[in-house]
């Protein structure tokens, strides 16, 4: 068995790009990356499409430290693993392309603005999207999550 995500991308902005996630075909909630870029800048480039497992990253980090500490269920980081030129890609807690290094942020609402748009609510969105990732994980499902561009 597996658990779906699915990330179809709807605005393409010059600052960052806004998605809309859904579970198993199901919206869940929106989506904020950094911007696309044809040649990979560190900490400012989305992630390619594609399809990628996410497993849970539990090795000591400053990040998994973190969230340790903020959320008393926090059992690792959402991972995604093997996303070509990029290293330590998680889906977590942000708003704007300035809170994410090439992450997917997740948030219950999303506004447009000049250059992309933001999400907002993350961590109502996070809290929601966290124990069903995790609990698939436990359960023994591999969990995928899919990128891709609305046409």
């Amino acid at each position: 068995m597996r658990l779906d995500l699915c990330v179809q991308r709807f605005l393409h902005g010059s600052d960052s790009t806004l998605g809309e996630l859904f579970i198993a075909s199901t919206f869940f909630c929106f989506t904020c990356e950094d911007e696309f870029r044809s040649e990979k800048v560190p900490g400012e480039t989305r992630i390619p499409e594609g399809e990628y497992e996410v497993k849970l990253r539990t090795v000591d980090s400053p990040m998994n430290q973190r969230y340790a500490k903020r959320f008393d269920f926090h059992a690792g980081m959402m991972w995604l693993q093997d996303v070509p030129n990029f290293s330590n890609v998680y889906i977590h807690v942000g708003n704007t392309d300035d809170d994410t290094s090439g992450c997917l942020l997740v948030g219950l609402g999303a506004e447009t603005c000049l250059g992309g748009g933001a999400v907002l609510q993350s961590v109502a969105a996070y809290k929601r999207l966290y124990p069903i990732v995790v609990e698939a994980i436990r359960a023994g499902q591999k969990v995928f999550l899919t990128i891709r561009d609305k046409a």
